[in-house]
């Protein structure tokens, strides 16, 4: 790990105002993916802004009868609030599928939307990586690819994004509210917060130079039987080779996010009105376009069962 320094702020806007002006720092909170990413020196910050201290820990009701969720909020504690378990259960399973206890008591709303690909390309510094690297190459794409992006990929990355929480919060249709440096505070929706690949890789999200996000709300709850379904090679401590996220009626209609197959949450709203129709049609509008590699081309008929099963659950 190289050399950093250090300092905790009080204010949210002081946090993002330090963000902007001291060039190569980084926010810490939880720290679950940083520290990590810095002991492989993936990431060399010279600089690190706690924001432990700026009270956004707060699971607040909201006027509208939604909720809004800080940013702090750990994740444990996120899945456990009463409200969330009854009101919004995608995401409490959601929640409980990713990670560890241990690893859920120290992890942040906010820093489990913005965690960086688990590639292992990504995390060997010794292996190009147009991610870590821009310009160098994808190792993915020649390489050992299972556990990779099969729709919205580029030439450049076939990187998936690793979080279960923000699948669910896809589906929720989620707001991110943010502070700028300047004081300005921002609500981008969750669809728009994450980036594909392209020609960018490195770029992984909308948000500006020192933008601090403050808070996730939620609209009010939708009805329905939630499902959060995660398939992985192991029971725990693993992240989604395909998961799904649903909100299913009882007629049939609903909402569906995907995990594990894209470089961010991946919903498509058309592909929502075949749900009536079964598993096979709305999978084929889900992975409309769909380019798979020798290892992972399993995921089209994976993703078509888990789906399936998922309809057959809400049906039951």
């Amino acid at each position: 790990m190289k050399a950093f320094t250090y300092e905790r702020v009080n204010l949210p806007v002081d946090a993002a105002v330090k963000a902007a002006r001291i060039s190569n720092s980084k926010f810490i909170a939880g720290g679950t993916n940083l520290l990590d990413l810095m002991k492989l020196q993936v990431e060399t910050p010279g600089h690190l802004i706690d924001i432990n201290d700026l009270g956004l820990d707060k699971i607040e009701p909201t006027t509208d009868g939604g909720l809004r969720i800080g940013a702090l909020v750990r994740n444990t504690d996120l899945a456990a609030h009463d409200i969330v378990r009854r009101k919004y259960g995608v995401l409490s399973r959601a929640l409980l599928a990713g990670a560890s206890g241990q690893l859920r008591n120290q992890a942040t709303t906010a820093g489990n939307l913005l965690q960086r690909t688990r590639c292992p390309y990504f995390y060997d510094t010794n292996l190009p990586c147009n991610k870590r690297e821009p310009g160098t190459g994808c190792a993915a794409l020649g390489g050992y690819s299972r556990n990779h992006a099969i729709v919205g990929v580029s030439d450049q990355c076939i990187a998936t994004h690793p979080s279960d929480m923000a699948v669910a919060m896809r589906v929720l249709d989620a707001t991110i509210e943010t502070v700028r440096s300047n004081g300005a505070i921002r609500s981008i929706p969750i669809a728009e917060l994450h980036r594909l690949p392209g020609n960018t890789p490195q770029i992984e999200h909308t948000l500006e130079k020192g933008e601090l996000i403050t808070a996730v709300t939620l609209p009010p709850p939708v009805g329905g039987m939630h499902i959060y379904r995660k398939v992985r090679d192991r029971a725990s401590y693993a992240f989604a080779l395909v998961s799904v996220a649903a909100i299913i009626q009882r007629d049939g209609s609903g909402r569906v996010a995907l995990g594990g197959v894209a470089h961010k949450p991946w919903r498509v709203e058309e592909a929502e009105r075949a749900l009536p129709k079964g598993a096979k049609a709305v999978s084929a509008k889900l992975l409309a376009n769909a380019r798979t590699t020798h290892d992972n081309a399993f995921k089209v008929s994976l993703l078509e069962r888990t789906l399936a099963s998922v309809i057959n659950e809400a049906k039951a």
